[in-house]
C-alpha cells in the first residue's frame, strides 16, 4: 500500500470542477467566422455570466440584454476557439417577428443556460460567451 501526500487539497486545485469562479469577466470576444449554419443573430450584450457546479459537470448560465423586448429561443451555441483551454459560446437568440417596444433593459434580459459534462471540461479553465458588444468569462 502506498501513501501519497501533496500540497494542496482537491478543493483547491484545478482539477476540482467545483472551482469555476462565481463572478464574470470582461473578456475578447472570439465570434466564428464564415457562413453560420445558426441563423439566430447574436444577443446584444452579456449583463452576467455564472458557471454553478453540479454532479457531473457544471451549468453555464448566461443573462444578455437584448435590443428590443421580444427575443426568443436563446441558446450558448459553441465555437471552435485556437486554445483548448478555452470552452467559447455565442448567446444568439431570435429577434421577435414584429416590432417591440425597446422599454427597460430589465424587460429585454434574455436568460440561457447549458450543462457542461466533466469531460467536457476536463483541461479547460475558461469559459468564454460573446455578445454583439461584448464578451465575459468566468474561470477556474
Amino acid at each position: 500500500m502506498a501513501i501519497v501526500a501533496s500540497c494542496g487539497r482537491v478543493g483547491e486545485s484545478r482539477l476540482n470542477p467545483l472551482n469555476w469562479g462565481s463572478r464574470s469577466t470582461n473578456a475578447d470576444a472570439m465570434l466564428s467566422e464564415g457562413t453560420r449554419a445558426d441563423p439566430r443573430p447574436l444577443i446584444g450584450q452579456i449583463d452576467t455570466l455564472t458557471a454553478s457546479p453540479t454532479q457531473g459537470g457544471a451549468i453555464l448560465r448566461a443573462t444578455g440584454i437584448a435590443a428590443t423586448q421580444g427575443y426568443f429561443v436563446g441558446d450558448l451555441v459553441a465555437v471552435p476557439t485556437d486554445d483548448p483551454r478555452v470552452l467559447a459560446f455565442e448567446f444568439r437568440a431570435f429577434p421577435p417577428l414584429e416590432p417591440k417596444p425597446v422599454s427597460t433593459p430589465r424587460s429585454r434580459e434574455v436568460t440561457v443556460a447549458r450543462f457542461l459534462t466533466s469531460r467536457e471540461l476536463t483541461g479547460v479553465n475558461e469559459l468564454r460567451v460573446s455578445a454583439a458588444q461584448n464578451a465575459r468569462a468566468v474561470r477556474r
